[in-house]
Formats: structure tokens, sequence, C-alpha cells
């Protein structure tokens, strides 16, 4: 890979780890909905004239109904949920969570006609995601009946993230991604609003709660999308998927450093396993 492409890695990296520090900071003034709604709005507004400008919107009308069923699967559950759940997780377990992506993608994947092989190091891998998943909800920093609604609305998010790339794959990839990326973020934006006006605030949120949407809006969706369409152009969505591994960590420390969440012992355990049976179970290449 050139140095441009590690540039953009390694920024994408990052940016796809701080949206839960952000969210986090947004929910301090601002409800779910609002937050979820206000970064979609503004990705949607940068991302929107240089589909068109492309000319990458032509071929969205003939796919109309799995665009709109990506922008419910990959903006709307998972932005309103992820905002739903830092209500009442930290920031960093949210990160965690968001971890098992690739997990369930494997596990959804015959759903949509995308096959995988299951070797024995991918059911390795699966078993000890899997047991990951077990010690961080049994053992690690989960307490009360709003702490386990918080984990229902991250692990909901996670179907939504592994359902995305799959419609993708299966029905959306052979146009420009552009173009469905951009109409998807149109489609949650017209979902979200309605919601969102009635949920706004009485006064407008300070500076921190507006910079933080902002930077989740036009960083972590806008520009996110940017380079990960750069990355899958120039090095391959096998080496891009890489970048799973490496956002929870971002969100991890940012969360226990910034935020001063605590994990223990066994969260970190966790995540651990969590991590590496992503890693295993998505080894090889998808069958078509």
């Amino acid at each position: 890979m050139t140095w441009r492409v590690w540039i953009a890695f390694a920024a994408l990296s990052v940016i796809w780890g701080v949206p839960y520090f952000f969210i986090k900071l947004a929910l301090l003034e601002l409800s779910p909905v609002a937050v979820a709604c206000g970064r979609v709005v503004l990705a949607t507004l940068i991302l929107l004239p240089i589909a068109w400008k492309r000319g990458a919107l032509r071929a969205v009308m003939e796919h109309k109904a799995a665009v709109c069923a990506f922008a419910v699967v990959e903006f709307v559950v998972p932005f309103l949920a992820i905002s739903l759940a830092e209500r009442w997780i930290s920031s960093s377990l949210a990160g965690i969570l968001i971890a098992t992506v690739p997990l369930t993608v494997i596990l959804l994947s015959r759903s949509f006609g995308v096959y995988e092989r299951l070797g024995t190091w991918r059911l390795m891998g699966l078993l000890l995601g899997f047991a990951g998943v077990v010690t961080l909800l049994g053992f690690g920093p989960i307490s009360g009946p709003l702490g386990w609604g918080g984990v229902g609305c991250m692990l909901l998010a996670v179907l939504g993230y592994a359902a995305g790339p799959l419609i993708i794959q299966r029905h959306l990839g052979g146009i420009d991604p552009f173009g469905p990326v951009a109409a998807s973020l149109l489609v949650a934006s017209i979902v979200l609003l309605p919601a969102a006006a009635f949920a706004l605030p009485a006064h407008l949120p300070g500076p921190l709660v507006l910079g933080s949407i902002a930077i989740l809006g036009a960083v972590c969706t806008a520009l996110a999308m940017l380079l990960m369409v750069y990355l899958v152009a120039h090095a391959g969505a096998a080496r891009a998927s890489v970048i799973t591994y490496f956002n929870p960590v971002v969100a991890t420390l940012l969360g226990v450093l910034v935020l001063h969440e605590h994990l223990g012992i066994e969260g970190l355990a966790a995540f651990a396993m969590i991590l590496l049976g992503s890693w295993l179970a998505t080894r090889g290449k998808a069958m078509p």
C-alpha cells in the first residue's frame, strides 16, 4: 500500500473510534434522536452534492428498495440505538460491543446469500468472540435494568452495522458507492427529522455540544465515508475491513483516559477475546 493509503487507514481508524466519546458529550444537552438526526443531516449536506456532481445518484433510482433498507440498518437504527445506549452505559463499553460486528456479519451472511467457509479457525473465532461477549455481560461493568437496556440497544446497533455491508455486497456492489451512501443518508435524515423536531431543547446547546455534533456529522460520518470509499478502491475491501479491529481500541482509550470510565480486568479480558475472535472469524474470503 502507498503512504497515502496508510494515512487514510490511520485516520479512519481514529475517526471511527471517536464517535462514542462525542455522542456522550452531545447527550449532555440533546436527546438521542436529536444527536442521531443532527449527525446524518450534516453528513447529507456534505456528501449529497459530491454524489450529485459525480453523477452517482442516477444508478440509485434502480435500487431504491436496497438504498432504503441500507439507510435504516446502517444509519437510522445504529445511530439512534447507540445514542440511546450511551445514556445508560459507558462510551468504552459501547465501543467494545461494536467490536462484535465482524462476528455478526459471519452469522448473518448466509441469510443475505453471501456464503462463507466456516473452517476450524473461523469456528474457533466465533466461539472465542462469543465467550468474550459472555464474559463482558456476565462480569463487566453492567448493572441495573437501564444498563441492560443500553446493552440491548448496542446489540441492535451491531445487527444494523452487520447487515449494512451485506446489503451493499448483495445488492449495491456494482455501482458508484457515493450514490447509495449519500441517498441513504438523505433517507435517514427524512426518517429522523420529524421525531428530532419534537425533541429539540428549549435553548441553544453550548459550544461543546454543538462542536460534538459537528464532529459527528462532518468527520465521523461524511469524512469517514469518503476515506472508506478511498480505502476500498485503493487497498481492497478485505484490507479496509481491518479497521474494525482498531476502532474499539480508540473508543476504549478515550472512555477510560478522558471520561474516566472503569472497565476492570474482566472488561479488558473480554475486549481482547472479542477482538481476537473477530480476527479469527473473518479470515478468508466470501464465496459467491
